[in-house]
Protein backbone atom coordinates (compact mmCIF):
# COMPACT_ATOMS: atom_id res chain seq x y z
CA UNK A 1 0.00 0.00 0.00
CA UNK A 2 1.22 3.51 -0.81
CA UNK A 3 1.66 5.45 2.41
CA UNK A 4 1.76 9.22 2.34
CA UNK A 5 2.81 11.32 5.33
CA UNK A 6 0.33 13.97 6.40
CA UNK A 7 1.80 17.34 5.48
CA UNK A 8 2.02 20.12 8.04
CA UNK A 9 2.34 23.74 6.93
CA UNK A 10 2.53 24.26 3.19
CA UNK A 11 1.58 21.02 1.44
CA UNK A 12 3.91 20.02 -1.39
CA UNK A 13 2.09 19.55 -4.69
CA UNK A 14 1.85 15.93 -5.81
CA UNK A 15 4.74 14.68 -7.93
CA UNK A 16 2.84 12.67 -10.55
CA UNK A 17 5.48 12.65 -13.28
CA UNK A 18 4.95 9.97 -15.92
CA UNK A 19 7.33 7.11 -15.16
CA UNK A 20 7.88 8.31 -11.60
CA UNK A 21 7.40 6.20 -8.46
CA UNK A 22 4.20 7.81 -7.20
CA UNK A 23 2.12 7.11 -10.29
CA UNK A 24 3.65 3.65 -10.57
CA UNK A 25 2.50 2.86 -7.01
CA UNK A 26 -0.97 4.31 -7.50
CA UNK A 27 -1.38 2.27 -10.67
CA UNK A 28 0.08 -0.90 -9.14
CA UNK A 29 -2.41 -0.78 -6.27
CA UNK A 30 -5.31 -0.33 -8.69
CA UNK A 31 -4.08 -3.24 -10.81
CA UNK A 32 -3.67 -5.43 -7.73
CA UNK A 33 -7.21 -4.70 -6.56
CA UNK A 34 -8.49 -5.72 -10.00
CA UNK A 35 -6.34 -8.84 -10.18
CA UNK A 36 -4.42 -7.54 -13.19
CA UNK A 37 -0.75 -8.01 -13.98
CA UNK A 38 1.39 -5.65 -16.02
CA UNK A 39 2.39 -2.01 -15.71
CA UNK A 40 0.30 1.02 -16.56
CA UNK A 41 3.35 2.84 -17.89
CA UNK A 42 3.83 0.11 -20.51
CA UNK A 43 0.16 0.32 -21.48
CA UNK A 44 0.33 4.10 -21.94
CA UNK A 45 3.53 3.87 -24.00
CA UNK A 46 1.79 1.35 -26.28
CA UNK A 47 -1.32 3.54 -26.47
CA UNK A 48 0.87 6.44 -27.59
CA UNK A 49 2.08 4.51 -30.62
CA UNK A 50 -1.50 3.47 -31.49
CA UNK A 51 -3.34 6.74 -30.87
CA UNK A 52 -1.97 8.68 -33.81
CA UNK A 53 -1.57 11.84 -31.71
CA UNK A 54 2.21 12.36 -31.81
CA UNK A 55 4.18 14.94 -29.86
CA UNK A 56 7.09 16.10 -31.98
CA UNK A 57 10.50 15.02 -30.75
CA UNK A 58 10.51 11.27 -30.19
CA UNK A 59 9.20 7.93 -31.36
CA UNK A 60 8.21 6.85 -27.85
CA UNK A 61 6.15 8.71 -25.28
CA UNK A 62 9.07 9.15 -22.90
CA UNK A 63 11.36 10.32 -25.67
CA UNK A 64 8.81 12.84 -26.93
CA UNK A 65 8.20 14.27 -23.46
CA UNK A 66 11.92 14.50 -22.74
CA UNK A 67 12.47 16.23 -26.07
CA UNK A 68 9.74 18.73 -25.23
CA UNK A 69 11.45 19.38 -21.87
CA UNK A 70 14.65 20.23 -23.75
CA UNK A 71 12.72 22.51 -26.15
CA UNK A 72 11.15 24.37 -23.24
CA UNK A 73 14.53 24.81 -21.57
CA UNK A 74 16.00 26.16 -24.81
CA UNK A 75 13.18 28.65 -25.51
CA UNK A 76 14.58 32.16 -25.58
CA UNK A 77 11.63 34.17 -24.26
CA UNK A 78 8.79 33.73 -21.73
CA UNK A 79 6.29 34.04 -24.58
CA UNK A 80 7.99 31.23 -26.49
CA UNK A 81 7.95 29.00 -23.40
CA UNK A 82 4.26 29.74 -22.84
CA UNK A 83 3.45 28.87 -26.45
CA UNK A 84 5.22 25.53 -26.14
CA UNK A 85 3.52 24.88 -22.79
CA UNK A 86 0.06 25.54 -24.24
CA UNK A 87 0.80 23.31 -27.21
CA UNK A 88 1.93 20.52 -24.87
CA UNK A 89 -1.20 20.80 -22.72
CA UNK A 90 -3.46 20.79 -25.79
CA UNK A 91 -1.65 17.70 -27.07
CA UNK A 92 -2.07 15.90 -23.70
CA UNK A 93 -5.80 16.70 -23.80
CA UNK A 94 -6.15 15.24 -27.32
CA UNK A 95 -4.01 12.21 -26.53
CA UNK A 96 -5.96 11.13 -23.44
CA UNK A 97 -9.33 11.54 -25.12
CA UNK A 98 -8.12 9.46 -28.10
CA UNK A 99 -6.26 6.79 -26.11
CA UNK A 100 -9.03 6.33 -23.51
CA UNK A 101 -12.25 7.16 -25.37
CA UNK A 102 -14.90 6.21 -22.80
CA UNK A 103 -15.91 7.98 -19.59
CA UNK A 104 -17.28 6.14 -16.55
CA UNK A 105 -18.21 7.59 -13.18
CA UNK A 106 -18.59 4.11 -11.71
CA UNK A 107 -15.20 2.64 -12.71
CA UNK A 108 -13.15 5.25 -14.53
CA UNK A 109 -11.18 6.43 -11.49
CA UNK A 110 -9.25 3.14 -11.40
CA UNK A 111 -6.04 2.84 -13.42
CA UNK A 112 -7.11 -0.77 -14.05
CA UNK A 113 -10.23 0.42 -15.89
CA UNK A 114 -8.13 1.80 -18.72
CA UNK A 115 -6.62 -1.49 -19.98
CA UNK A 116 -9.75 -3.44 -19.03
CA UNK A 117 -12.52 -1.33 -20.55
CA UNK A 118 -10.94 1.82 -21.99
CA UNK A 119 -12.69 3.98 -19.39
CA UNK A 120 -11.52 7.10 -17.57
CA UNK A 121 -12.93 9.54 -15.04
CA UNK A 122 -11.99 13.09 -14.02
CA UNK A 123 -9.49 12.18 -11.28
CA UNK A 124 -7.62 9.60 -13.33
CA UNK A 125 -7.47 11.65 -16.52
CA UNK A 126 -6.23 14.66 -14.54
CA UNK A 127 -3.49 12.61 -12.87
CA UNK A 128 -2.33 11.38 -16.27
CA UNK A 129 -2.39 14.82 -17.89
CA UNK A 130 -0.54 16.43 -14.98
CA UNK A 131 2.00 13.60 -15.06
CA UNK A 132 2.65 14.03 -18.78
CA UNK A 133 3.12 17.77 -18.34
CA UNK A 134 5.42 17.27 -15.37
CA UNK A 135 7.54 14.82 -17.37
CA UNK A 136 7.87 17.53 -20.02
CA UNK A 137 9.32 19.86 -17.39
CA UNK A 138 6.18 21.89 -16.71
CA UNK A 139 4.60 22.89 -13.41
CA UNK A 140 1.23 21.14 -13.28
CA UNK A 141 -1.05 19.53 -10.75
CA UNK A 142 -4.62 18.91 -9.64
CA UNK A 143 -7.44 20.95 -8.10
CA UNK A 144 -10.96 19.98 -7.08
CA UNK A 145 -13.86 21.82 -8.77
CA UNK A 146 -16.86 23.14 -6.80
CA UNK A 147 -18.34 25.47 -9.43
CA UNK A 148 -18.38 24.48 -13.09
CA UNK A 149 -17.99 26.51 -16.26
CA UNK A 150 -21.61 27.69 -16.17
CA UNK A 151 -21.39 28.64 -12.50
CA UNK A 152 -23.34 25.65 -11.18
CA UNK A 153 -22.14 24.56 -7.73
CA UNK A 154 -21.43 21.01 -6.58
CA UNK A 155 -19.99 19.45 -3.47
CA UNK A 156 -16.49 19.15 -4.96
CA UNK A 157 -17.95 16.99 -7.70
CA UNK A 158 -15.12 17.23 -10.24
CA UNK A 159 -11.33 17.27 -10.60
CA UNK A 160 -9.21 19.00 -13.21
CA UNK A 161 -5.53 19.35 -13.96
CA UNK A 162 -3.97 22.81 -14.05
CA UNK A 163 -0.89 24.02 -15.93
CA UNK A 164 1.14 26.93 -14.56
CA UNK A 165 2.51 28.77 -17.57
CA UNK A 166 6.31 28.97 -17.31
CA UNK A 167 6.47 32.56 -18.51
CA UNK A 168 4.54 33.79 -15.48
CA UNK A 169 1.28 34.74 -17.23
CA UNK A 170 -0.88 32.56 -14.99
CA UNK A 171 -2.62 29.17 -14.88
CA UNK A 172 -4.66 27.11 -17.36
CA UNK A 173 -7.27 24.49 -16.45
CA UNK A 174 -6.66 21.46 -18.67
CA UNK A 175 -9.80 19.31 -18.54
CA UNK A 176 -10.33 16.20 -20.68
CA UNK A 177 -14.01 16.18 -19.70
CA UNK A 178 -14.45 19.21 -21.96
CA UNK A 179 -14.29 19.20 -25.77
CA UNK A 180 -11.67 21.96 -25.80
CA UNK A 181 -8.50 21.70 -23.69
CA UNK A 182 -8.62 24.92 -21.67
CA UNK A 183 -11.62 25.06 -19.34
CA UNK A 184 -13.01 27.94 -17.26
CA UNK A 185 -14.39 26.31 -14.12
CA UNK A 186 -15.54 29.10 -11.84
CA UNK A 187 -14.67 27.54 -8.47
CA UNK A 188 -11.71 25.36 -7.41
CA UNK A 189 -10.29 23.90 -4.21
CA UNK A 190 -6.53 24.00 -3.70
CA UNK A 191 -3.88 24.86 -1.12
CA UNK A 192 -3.56 28.61 -0.49
CA UNK A 193 -3.00 30.94 2.46
CA UNK A 194 -1.94 28.17 4.82
CA UNK A 195 -4.63 25.59 4.09
CA UNK A 196 -6.98 23.98 1.62
CA UNK A 197 -9.31 26.75 0.36
CA UNK A 198 -12.37 27.25 -1.80
CA UNK A 199 -11.26 29.72 -4.47
CA UNK A 200 -12.71 31.54 -7.48
CA UNK A 201 -10.37 31.95 -10.47
CA UNK A 202 -10.09 35.31 -12.20
CA UNK A 203 -9.79 34.74 -15.96
CA UNK A 204 -7.98 36.89 -18.48
CA UNK A 205 -7.56 36.53 -22.25
CA UNK A 206 -7.04 33.02 -23.60
CA UNK A 207 -8.70 31.42 -20.53
CA UNK A 208 -5.58 32.21 -18.49
CA UNK A 209 -6.19 32.48 -14.74
CA UNK A 210 -4.49 35.66 -13.60
CA UNK A 211 -5.46 35.33 -9.93
CA UNK A 212 -7.77 33.74 -7.38
CA UNK A 213 -10.20 35.16 -4.84
CA UNK A 214 -11.22 33.31 -1.69
CA UNK A 215 -14.83 32.18 -1.50
CA UNK A 216 -15.01 33.39 2.10
CA UNK A 217 -13.98 36.92 1.09
CA UNK A 218 -10.77 36.82 3.10
CA UNK A 219 -7.30 37.27 1.69
CA UNK A 220 -4.94 40.10 0.77
CA UNK A 221 -6.07 43.71 0.86
CA UNK A 222 -6.69 43.78 -2.88
CA UNK A 223 -8.66 40.55 -2.58
CA UNK A 224 -6.79 38.56 -5.25
CA UNK A 225 -4.18 35.87 -4.75
CA UNK A 226 -1.55 35.62 -7.45
CA UNK A 227 -1.29 32.18 -9.13
CA UNK A 228 2.03 31.64 -7.36
CA UNK A 229 0.09 31.80 -4.08
CA UNK A 230 -1.85 28.65 -5.02
CA UNK A 231 -0.34 25.20 -4.58
CA UNK A 232 -1.79 22.16 -6.33
CA UNK A 233 -3.20 19.28 -4.28
CA UNK A 234 -0.71 17.16 -2.37
CA UNK A 235 0.00 13.49 -2.99
CA UNK A 236 -1.84 12.67 0.22
CA UNK A 237 -4.95 14.49 -1.00
CA UNK A 238 -4.79 12.88 -4.45
CA UNK A 239 -4.33 9.47 -2.86
CA UNK A 240 -7.26 10.23 -0.56
CA UNK A 241 -9.50 11.03 -3.53
CA UNK A 242 -8.84 7.66 -5.15
CA UNK A 243 -10.06 5.99 -1.97
CA UNK A 244 -12.96 8.44 -1.73
CA UNK A 245 -14.21 7.35 -5.17
CA UNK A 246 -13.76 3.71 -4.19
CA UNK A 247 -16.02 4.41 -1.22
CA UNK A 248 -18.55 6.39 -3.23
CA UNK A 249 -18.86 3.76 -5.97
CA UNK A 250 -18.61 0.62 -3.83
CA UNK A 251 -21.33 -1.88 -4.91
CA UNK A 252 -24.18 -1.47 -2.45
CA UNK A 253 -22.30 1.33 -0.75
CA UNK A 254 -23.29 4.87 0.09
CA UNK A 255 -24.74 5.52 -3.39
CA UNK A 256 -26.22 2.03 -3.78
CA UNK A 257 -24.09 1.51 -6.90
CA UNK A 258 -24.97 -1.61 -8.86
CA UNK A 259 -27.68 -2.80 -6.48
CA UNK A 260 -29.93 0.25 -6.60
CA UNK A 261 -29.77 0.52 -2.84
CA UNK A 262 -27.28 0.43 0.00
CA UNK A 263 -26.53 -2.91 1.65
CA UNK A 264 -24.83 -3.64 4.99
CA UNK A 265 -21.77 -5.09 3.26
CA UNK A 266 -21.62 -2.21 0.79
CA UNK A 267 -21.82 0.40 3.56
CA UNK A 268 -19.05 -1.36 5.43
CA UNK A 269 -16.90 -1.16 2.28
CA UNK A 270 -17.68 2.56 1.90
CA UNK A 271 -16.83 3.19 5.55
CA UNK A 272 -13.54 1.32 5.26
CA UNK A 273 -12.43 3.28 2.19
CA UNK A 274 -13.50 6.63 3.64
CA UNK A 275 -11.59 6.06 6.86
CA UNK A 276 -8.58 5.17 4.76
CA UNK A 277 -9.06 8.35 2.72
CA UNK A 278 -9.11 10.44 5.90
CA UNK A 279 -5.94 8.82 7.18
CA UNK A 280 -4.25 10.00 3.99
CA UNK A 281 -5.77 13.50 4.02
CA UNK A 282 -7.58 14.55 7.22
CA UNK A 283 -8.46 17.85 5.49
CA UNK A 284 -10.53 16.07 2.81
CA UNK A 285 -13.86 17.68 3.67
CA UNK A 286 -15.79 15.69 1.08
CA UNK A 287 -14.70 12.36 2.56
CA UNK A 288 -15.38 13.67 6.05
CA UNK A 289 -18.99 14.56 5.22
CA UNK A 290 -19.79 11.44 3.22
CA UNK A 291 -18.56 9.29 6.09
CA UNK A 292 -21.31 10.95 8.13
CA UNK A 293 -23.86 9.83 5.53
CA UNK A 294 -22.55 6.26 5.66
CA UNK A 295 -22.88 6.24 9.46
CA UNK A 296 -26.38 7.69 9.17
CA UNK A 297 -27.42 4.97 6.71
CA UNK A 298 -26.05 2.39 9.13
CA UNK A 299 -28.29 3.77 11.87
CA UNK A 300 -25.36 5.05 13.93
CA UNK A 301 -27.07 8.36 14.64
CA UNK A 302 -24.79 9.78 17.33
CA UNK A 303 -21.67 9.00 15.30
CA UNK A 304 -23.26 10.45 12.16
CA UNK A 305 -24.19 13.64 13.98
CA UNK A 306 -20.63 14.07 15.28
CA UNK A 307 -19.22 13.39 11.81
CA UNK A 308 -21.51 15.94 10.13
CA UNK A 309 -20.52 18.56 12.70
CA UNK A 310 -16.86 17.76 12.07
CA UNK A 311 -17.37 18.08 8.31
CA UNK A 312 -19.20 21.41 8.61
CA UNK A 313 -16.37 22.82 10.69
CA UNK A 314 -13.86 21.69 8.09
CA UNK A 315 -15.83 23.16 5.18
CA UNK A 316 -16.26 26.45 7.07
CA UNK A 317 -12.51 26.65 7.72
CA UNK A 318 -11.88 26.08 4.01
CA UNK A 319 -14.30 28.83 3.07
CA UNK A 320 -17.63 27.44 1.83
CA UNK A 321 -20.55 25.22 2.91
CA UNK A 322 -22.23 23.51 -0.09
CA UNK A 323 -26.01 23.11 0.07
CA UNK A 324 -25.81 19.41 0.96
CA UNK A 325 -23.42 20.14 3.80
CA UNK A 326 -25.80 22.79 5.13
CA UNK A 327 -28.66 20.27 5.03
CA UNK A 328 -26.59 17.69 6.90
CA UNK A 329 -25.62 20.29 9.47
CA UNK A 330 -29.27 21.20 10.03
CA UNK A 331 -30.07 17.50 10.56
CA UNK A 332 -27.18 17.16 13.03
CA UNK A 333 -28.28 20.18 14.99
CA UNK A 334 -31.82 18.82 15.06
CA UNK A 335 -30.55 15.54 16.48
CA UNK A 336 -28.77 17.48 19.18
CA UNK A 337 -32.10 19.02 20.29
CA UNK A 338 -34.03 15.73 20.24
Amino acid sequence: MLTVPVAHGAAAPADLSFGGPNVQRLAAESYARAGLSGRFQTWLETAYTRAGVPLAGGATLKAALDARRAQLAAARTPAARDTLARETAAWAHRFIKKAVPKFSLERGFEFASIPRTGERQCLLQSVIIAGLLQRAGLDAGLVMVWKNMSGQESNLGHVTSVLRLPGGAGDLEVDASEPEPFATHQGVLAWAAGGVRFLSPVFGPGNVITGYTRADGQGPAQGTLKPAGLSFLSLGYVRSQFDYYRAERAPGGVLGTGTGQSTPAGLQASERELRRALTEAPDNALATGVLGTVLRKQGRVAEARAQYLRAAKLYAAQGHLPAGVQANLAWAKGQGRS
